[in-house]
């Protein structure tokens, strides 16, 4: 497999010898390609001996073909190659952190993108991700980029995401190389980068399909690696990705870096640096927190505007249903005003019903009187009539016990039309206790708002601390030059032997200075951090505004629910008081048709006929024909019997009906032979 990188053998580099008769040859060029002869050679040994483990590794896990073994020597190859390969890069990784990690504690401000030991890191931590990776192919051809496994992390850590966005919204960068380079560069500088890939490794089911099994993020030199990683936790990183060309950059391993013999520092610091270094720590320290702060305000803020946009679509929700119920009670009003109409027509046919009925009845009683002394004989057999009315009686009283019980159905309806409203009361509580939560709510970031005061006049505390430090180092430079003008006075006595005193002298000087304007510049940025925290301040105060006025607009829609509830009741009244109307005019209309019915069944007993129920006749009483949907039960008004439609088809005039009525056809022919008689 082909990398960006070559593995060294030793065959091919020169001997001892020949490398003398160079020297000798190009004294010149013999100054700078020393140390990279010596770095060969140790190169070309630690590959031997590399080589030489790995194969003994290999043959005891069976990799070494052996006498008896089917396995091809190509494979064998292949697998110490890629062996070799994983050591060779895992220990350029420990070569490269370790260097990164003594340049940095030995310079002791933060890298620059700049730093040749830290691109160098970059480069090799490049070659270790892209060890082993799947060739995808695609329709424009085929890509190989380790930008793919990086993006899983936004999905297996949440806290990523912000550094994928940042990453997918920088305009310069066009490939997934320089889009994975910046990744790097900020997981480096958020001091997270160890942690994101030891996330990777605990999914190696995931990586499978970006890595072959024998590369070095799936076997443990990627662990090892994750582990030497957390080291560069110490290190401050200032990288500006604006302005770089990510995407073109070459990737090449330079080893004149390792090549210089690494000194130990074991002379002391300066205590004025070190004290420097734990105040600007202590202050990224506080600087963490009130970002922490400020995104956890940030965070109640968006929760309290959703609660707002949540409460406002209920009370929308709420007077929808007000309307509803408005147009409802409307309707109800209409349906009553349509039976108050119907009831009124149906009295007033009724009554001259009953003007026509007394009428006829006046009529007939002429004729009664003459068969009044036959009645007296029919009394007996009436009052056996009378017993059989009242058992119709009995029957309709259950049928006016059934009315009752519609009656009650009906305030069934009307009570649970009530427990709705009771359900919307409690719905208006529930809005009542949720604008109780948004006020405490308002009152807890107020109360943050005074922390955040109180931390800004502990910054200031703190601002006015360093101002008195640098009035004490400006006491310790006077010092200084009083000091250095004693110095000049003898120096005029004894140049030649304090010449390397003053030079040190110098030194320190400059180093003071640069202390200085390193101050300078952080009391410049607190005070930048102050008037971003006194915006935000204002910008609080501004949407607590915004919430007080919300607040008064929600108790301005309750006024006018507590309206609407009022108007409610009192529509509620009048409901009930034309419901009583109404009842009241059933009852009179009920009892109309008593007394309706009572003179029909006078009429009836003095006519000597019985008038049949529904549910007695089941056949026709001539045709004998049995009853159903399409045949149809008819009374004969004459007679009382129930007929079929063929049967009492006949119509006549009645001495009790002014109008032609329906008559069987015995009572037909009957009452057409006396009006022949009563005509002859």
């Amino acid at each position: 497999k082909e990398e960006d990188f070559e593995i060294i053998d030793k065959k091919q580099l020169p001997d001892a010898a020949e490398l003398r008769n160079e020297e000798k040859a190009k004294p010149e060029e013999g100054r700078w390609s020393a140390p990279i002869l010596s770095l060969a050679r140790k190169a070309s040994e630690n590959l031997a001996l590399s080589y030489g483990s790995a194969l003994k590794s290999a043959s005891l896990v069976g990799l070494v073909s052996k006498p008896g073994s089917s396995d091809s020597p190509a494979k064998t190859s292949t697998r110490c190659h890629t062996m070799e390969e994983r050591a060779n890069l895992m220990n350029m990784m420990k070569l490269s952190i370790k260097i990164l990690i003594q340049s940095a504690l030995s310079l002791g401000r933060t890298l620059d993108s700049d730093f040749p030991p830290l691109q160098q890191f970059f480069v090799v931590l490049e070659h270790c991700l892209k060890h082993g990776l799947k060739v995808k192919k695609t329709f424009i051809g085929q890509n190989k980029s380790f930008f793919g496994p990086l993006e899983l992390v936004e999905k297996l850590c949440p806290e990523a995401s912000d550094i994928a966005t940042s990453v997918k919204n920088l305009p310069e960068l066009k490939t997934a190389v320089g889009r994975g380079r910046a990744w790097l560069y900020l997981a480096l500088m958020q001091k997270k980068l160890a942690d994101y890939l030891k996330v990777l490794l605990d999914h190696k089911h995931l990586l499978s399909e970006f890595y072959e099994p024998d590369a070095l993020m799936m076997e443990e030199e990627g662990a090892v690696i994750v582990g030497l990683l957390v080291g560069l936790n110490v290190i401050d990183a200032n990288l500006c990705l604006k302005g770089e060309d990510l995407d073109s950059q070459v990737g090449v391993i330079d080893f004149s870096l390792y090549l210089k013999e690494t000194q130990d520092s074991d002379g002391k610091q300066d205590g004025g640096i070190t004290a420097v270094l734990d105040q600007k720590h202590y202050v990224e320290e506080l600087n963490r927190h009130l970002s922490c702060t400020v995104a956890d305000l940030q965070n109640k803020i968006d929760c309290l505007e959703k609660t707002n946009s949540k409460l406002q679509e209920e009370l929308a929700a709420a007077t929808d249903r007000i309307g509803s119920l408005q147009e409802e009670q409307q309707q109800l009003k209409q349906q009553n005003e349509l039976i108050r109409e119907r009831s009124e027509k149906s009295v007033e046919v009724t009554k001259e019903d009953t003007k026509v009925e007394l009428d006829t009845y006046k009529q007939s009683r002429q004729g009664l009187d003459e068969m009044y002394s036959d009645v007296w004989k029919q009394l007996k057999e009436e009052k056996k009539i009378r017993l059989e009315l009242e058992k119709e009686l009995e029957l309709q009283i259950g049928m006016k016990t059934e009315m009752e019980i519609a009656m009650k159905l009906l305030e069934k309806d009307t009570h649970e039309k009530q427990d709705t409203l009771v359900a919307l009361r409690q719905q208006l509580e529930e809005v009542k206790a949720i604008n109780l939560q948004m006020f405490h709510k308002s009152q807890n970031a107020e109360c943050s708002l005074q922390q955040k005061t109180e931390a800004i006049s502990s910054f200031e505390g703190k601002t006015n601390e360093m101002m008195s430090s640098m009035k004490r180092m400006e006491e310790r430079l006077q010092q200084a030059e009083k000091a250095r003008q004693a110095a000049e006075e003898r120096c005029n006595k004894m140049k030649q032997e304090l010449a390397g005193r003053l030079d040190s002298c110098r030194q320190q000087m400059a180093q003071l200075d640069s202390k200085c304007s390193t101050l300078e510049k952080e009391l410049k940025s607190e005070k930048e951090q102050r008037q971003t925290l006194q915006k935000e301040l204002h910008q609080e105060k501004d949407a607590t505004t915004l919430l007080k006025t919300e607040l008064q607009q929600m108790e301005g829609l309750k006024k006018e629910l507590r309206k609407l509830q009022d108007e409610k009741q009192q529509l509620k009244k009048v409901h009930e008081e034309q419901e009583q109307a109404l009842q009241e005019m059933g009852l009179h209309l009920s009892q109309s048709k008593l007394k309706m019915e009572d003179i029909k069944e006078v009429n009836k007993a003095l006519k000597g006929h019985t008038w049949l129920k529904d549910d007695e006749a089941t056949h026709c009483k001539q045709c004998k024909k049995e009853f159903s949907i399409s045949r149809r039960k008819h009374h004969c008004r004459n007679c009382g019997d129930i007929f079929c439609n063929t049967c009492s088809s006949n119509e006549l005039a009645l001495p009790s009906y002014p109008k032609p009525v329906r008559v069987c056809d015995n009572c037909h022919t009957l009452l057409l032979q006396q009006c022949s008689s009563n005509s002859s």
